[in-house]
């Protein structure tokens, strides 16, 4: 007889196992949308003291992972706003 858990994917800490194994840069940009709603990557940087180019490199991680979405800003659409989908 096999003793096998059931995972419930409704748990919020599923989604942040996806996040677990990324670079710390990425976890931190995770936590910084985790406690706001939605930010732009210079908001980003602004608020985890990353430079530009990794907080760039964690966003790309952290879509890949499918935990971040991204989209259009409607005040600049030069800018996109991104937030966390855990």
């Amino acid at each position: 007889m096999s003793t096998h858990e059931t995972v419930s994917t409704d748990d919020p800490a599923d989604g942040w196992d996806a996040v677990r194994d990324l670079p710390p840069s990425a976890k931190l940009v995770a936590k910084v949308l985790d406690y706001n709603d939605t930010l732009t990557q210079s908001e980003l940087a602004d608020e985890t003291l990353l430079p530009p180019r990794t907080v760039r490199y964690a966003l790309n991680r952290l879509e890949d992972a499918g935990v971040v979405d991204s989209r259009f800003s409607f005040s600049d659409a030069r800018k996109r706003i991104y937030s966390l989908t855990i």
